[in-house]
């Protein structure tokens, strides 16, 4: 689980590369000696993870629209990837409802052109699709959801994210059956970490305003999620395309989600965030309830991650204090002016090596 060394000169295709988590995904296959295509919209305009942490030089990264199956499709035979990780989508719930036919097209219709083109590429051993926790028809209970309850998100993003799910189930026994290729889906919580720029997410937001010296504005202080350092989704991901590579029969839907303790209310999460912050950069960032009242978002949503646990022995490495810790010092290096790139790969080096610490400290 700790070693990167069997992705030195595999082929891997990557689906929306210029993304926050595809970024990540990137440093890590290239410190691996991965042989990477990526295929994703261009990186946004003005401030990109991306663009900082520049790989376009170490690997063949491809502007195209998953939406454009022909052009998908050129890219795929080109490649001929031996590994394909989908990442690429509408991500956001507030924005699922301002656009809902651009999410389904890109999340739905986005992830049939992908299997399509794995489909018609022998070369492919391990195909996974990303999606979310939010695929589950959410009851708010106070218990984590399993991998067999219901896929039935709410919101235009994740009902989106719950038909890419289907889709992907329906390829399996349509086409897969009787190939030498494995299939999984990942339902990973949400993540944080540095780098990220969006809109509409909790930490970006806080890290701007506090940078601004402004108070930070919270929507829906009481809303719960299970809170995780993008390094914990990104390093599961690489090991279970691996797994299943190598032994087909641990193909599967996985949830991948932080400790019970670590699923906080958002207001928990800024005060963490405001802590760190006033530590590291000797201000004092504050912030507001500001609830606006807007559309509907799940209010309380857990996973249980017992399947991923017992299957390969997986766990969280960093804990949520030290999630928030490692977002606030990369955002400090980025606001001094340091290299980002070498945080990053510092950060990933010490992830995997407590991650084997970890390991060791099971047998």
């Amino acid at each position: 689980m700790f070693d990167l060394s069997f992705y030195q000169n595999k082929k891997i295709l990557l689906t929306g590369h210029t993304g926050f988590k595809g970024s990540w995904m990137c440093r890590m296959l290239l410190m691996a000696g991965a042989d990477i295509t990526g295929y994703g919209l261009p990186a946004p305009s003005g401030t990109s993870l991306y663009e900082l942490c520049c790989p376009d030089r170490q690997m063949n990264s491809v502007s195209g629209d998953i939406r454009d199956l022909a052009h998908l499709k050129h890219v795929f035979e080109q490649a001929q990837p031996e590994i394909v990780i989908h990442l690429a989508a509408q991500p956001l719930v507030r924005e699922s409802y301002r656009e809902p036919v651009y999410t389904y097209e890109t999340n739905v219709l986005g992830t049939v052109n992908v299997l399509e083109c794995v489909r018609q590429t022998p070369s492919v051993k391990s195909f996974l699709n990303v999606t979310t926790d939010k695929v589950y028809r959410n009851r708010e209970w106070e218990w984590g959801y399993r991998e067999d309850e219901e896929l039935n998100g709410f919101d235009p993003y994740s009902n989106s994210k719950s038909c890419s799910e289907l889709v992907t189930g329906s390829y399996i026994n349509s086409f897969f059956q009787d190939r030498e290729l494995a299939v999984s889906t990942a339902r990973a919580g949400n993540v944080i970490g540095g780098g990220d720029f969006a809109a509409d997410r909790i930490l970006p937001d806080c890290i701007r305003a506090a940078t601004r010296g402004e108070d930070i504005i919270v929507r829906n202080p009481f809303s719960t999620r299970p809170y995780q350092h993008v390094l914990e989704p990104v390093a599961a991901y690489l090991m279970l395309a691996e797994a299943q590579y190598k032994d087909g029969g641990l193909a599967g839907c996985y949830n991948v989600g932080p400790e019970e303790a670590d699923c906080l209310t958002t207001g928990e999460l800024v005060d963490l965030f405001c802590r760190k912050w006033n530590a590291a950069s000797k201000e004092a960032a504050a912030w507001l309830n500001r609830y606006d009242g807007g559309p509907h978002e799940a209010g309380f949503l857990k996973l249980d991650c017992s399947k991923i646990r017992k299957t390969f022995g997986w766990r969280p490495h960093w804990n949520i204090e030290k999630a928030v810790e490692k977002t606030v010092e990369w955002s400090m290096v980025y606001r001094r002016g340091g290299n980002v790139t070498e945080c990053m790969e510092a950060q990933i080096r010490e992830y995997f090596k407590e991650g084997t610490a970890h390991a060791g400290t099971r047998k």
